[in-house]
Formats: C-alpha cells, structure tokens, sequence
C-alpha cells in the first residue's frame, strides 16, 4: 500500500465530504420510486451511455428504485431509412402507419430497449426489458384529434387511457430495475407508438413516484440578470413557473416541458427535474447534491430534511 502525501489526503477527505452531502437525500430516497426518462444526446454517446447506466444501478444498490422509460426516434428513422420506408411527421407526430408500427416496435422493443438492459446488467444491475403490451402495462386509444381538438390522423400513434402498475410495481419493489418501451396496446391488441417523454409522466403520476428525472439536451430554464449573464433556475413552483412564462422568460420548446413537469407533481409526484443529459452523471448530481444542475419543479419548496436550500 503506497504512503499518502498531504495532497492525496485532502483529495480523500473531499471525496468523504461528497458521500456525506448525499446522506440526507439517500436516507429521503430509500425505498421510493425515481422514474428516468431516458432520451437526447445521452443515447447516442458511448461514454454518456455508460455514465447513465452505473448512475441508475448505483440507485438500486443504495436501496432506491429507478424505472427507466427510454425513446429511439432517431434509431427508427435509421431502419425506416435503411428499409426505404418514408417517414412524415403531423402535428409533431410520427405518421405511424402499419408497416412503421411494425418497424417501431421492432425496433424500440428488441433493439433499443435490450441494448439497455444489456448495459444495465452489465454493471451489476439486474434490469428487465417491457413495453406497454406486457401485462397490458399501457393501455392506449387512437389519437385522433390535435392539442386544439382538430381533428388529425397519424396512424398507430396511441393516447394513453390506463397505466396498470402492478408488473413495475413487482419488479421495482423487488431487485429488478424495469426498462419499459414506449409502444401501447389498444383495446382490440393493436400497437401503438406513444411519446416517451408522455410514458413516463404517466408513469410516475401512477407510481405516485418521489422524482421524474427527464434528460434532455438543455441545461434547464435559464434566465438572464441585468448584465445580460445567463444562469439556470434551480428551483421553480407552480406560481413561478406561471410568472416566468407570462413575462415570457419561458418560451418556445421549454414551454411543454416546464408545464408537463408541472402537472406531474400536481397529480401527486413529489419533484419533477429537467437536467442536462450531457453532462457525465448528470443523474447523480441533480439528486445527491445541494445545488444539482438542472431544473427541479415542485408544487411548493418542501426540503427533504433541516437545512436543504430549495
């Protein structure tokens, strides 16, 4: 065993006093449930991907218990294009016609979804692969009207009726971590292709989970002071996040965001966090530290335990 020097020592006792900063939110988290969606550019880097998942698996070792819903869009543009199938979007919806169905589920179930668990399993975990037609996990029906109720026909694109908890519940409660894929299950057993970023706020509202992580390819919401100097907004709750928005500091494509995450926590999950999926272990510091790096919205700022600064 080799000597320390001073400067070894002190990189050690800030390694300590990094493990101690998280004991508070473990000790919050033990036993409850975190949902991650699972999308962006930390699908499609190799050393983000790895980052991802030994996050995921060090939450189920420290006794927390992640469900992982992931996307594939760009891998089912890749087949759809490989396999000379054109591919239109409506309303920001994949024209899913039976032949794509076919393709989507192909690929989201038995390729994206088992690269994952794969993965996963590889570090130690011990993850288990679904979709929304095993155990009629999503229940779905035809979308066929746009956000302003006109009417619009994409296909096999499906809107969640019915999340039926009790297969994640199963394996969540126990040692497995469960990888869903965002493909539904109609009333008659059709497919549908359904939005990941919709699953897994469903699925969270039905967990009643303690945290939905969404990693996106943005920081968070960002606002800039007098000086013109950009920072992220850490903390935001319902009265912010409607002031922000009306001001207009909350524009564009954060605006669904910001609001899907706002009426998570109204139906009953506890925070709802958007952070930066590019940045390594990203999950890692959002929860276990003070400051995080991303967005977390709340309905009102209710610390975790004495002291947490939200």
């Amino acid at each position: 065993m080799e000597n320390l020097n001073l400067t070894d020592m002190q990189a050690i006792i800030g390694k300590a006093e990094i493990l101690i900063e998280a004991l508070p939110y473990i000790q919050s988290l033990a036993g409850k449930t975190v949902v991650i969606k699972y999308g962006g550019n930390a699908m499609i880097s190799e050393s983000l991907k790895s980052h991802v998942m030994q996050d995921i698996t060090l939450l189920k070792y420290i006794g927390i218990n992640p469900v992982l819903v992931h996307g594939g869009g760009p891998d089912i543009s890749e087949m759809l294009q490989r396999l000379n199938i054109s591919s239109e979007f409506r309303g920001g919806l994949r024209v899913t016609t039976a032949e794509t169905m076919t393709v989507a589920q192909m690929v989201l179930v038995g390729k994206t979804n088992k690269e994952i668990v794969s993965r996963l399993n590889q570090n130690g975990a011990k993850a288990i692969g679904i979709c929304g037609i095993d155990g009629r996990l999503i229940e779905c029906e035809k979308i066929d009207t746009d956000h302003e109720g006109k009417p619009l026909d994409v296909g096999y694109v499906g809107r969640i009726v019915k999340i039926n908890t009790k297969v994640l519940e199963m394996l969540a409660g126990d040692e497995y971590i469960p990888v869903v894929a965002p493909i539904g299950i109609g009333r008659n057993g059709e497919s549908y292709n359904i939005n990941a970023d919709t699953v897994a706020s469903e699925i969270a509202a039905a967990l009643q989970a303690e945290k939905l992580m969404t990693l996106t390819d943005v920081e968070g919401v960002r606002i800039s002071d007098e000086h013109g100097q950009e920072t992220v907004i850490s903390t935001l709750n319902e009265q912010e996040i409607n002031e922000l928005i009306a001001e207009g500091t909350i524009s564009g494509g954060m605006i669904p965001k910001v609001l899907g995450c706002l009426d998570t926590v109204r139906r009953g999950v506890g925070r709802a966090h958007i952070i930066d999926g590019r940045i390594p272990h990203c999950l890692l510091l959002e929860i276990f530290t003070n400051k995080g790096i991303g967005t977390m919205i709340t309905r009102e700022r209710k610390p975790y335990y004495d002291g947490e600064k939200i």
